[in-house]
């Protein structure tokens, strides 16, 4: 079992990075891009757990360490095993 974390800015932080790199695509001539965010993906990888004790540890990580609750959102998908 897996879990996929996606961490990104909450709306209304603004994301310098993102920014610059939209500035940069559309000076290349990539334009037509009205937003452009950058975020975090994180992928953990679990051993023989429930989906449920995954789900935890996920909401864990992220409410504790990896997501700051002041600037980010995250939402996360657990994958079974294939």
């Amino acid at each position: 079992m897996k879990a996929k974390i996606f961490i990104t800015y909450k709306e209304g932080i603004l994301d310098p990075e993102g920014t610059t790199v939209n500035k940069a695509l559309n000076s290349m001539g990539i334009d037509h891009i009205e937003s452009l965010d950058i975020g975090k993906y994180i992928q953990m990888e679990f051993g023989d757990i429930s989906r449920q004790e995954a789900e935890k540890i996920c909401e864990e990580a992220c409410s504790s360490l990896l997501a700051n609750h002041n600037t980010e959102k995250y939402h996360y998908e657990i994958l079974e095993n294939e």
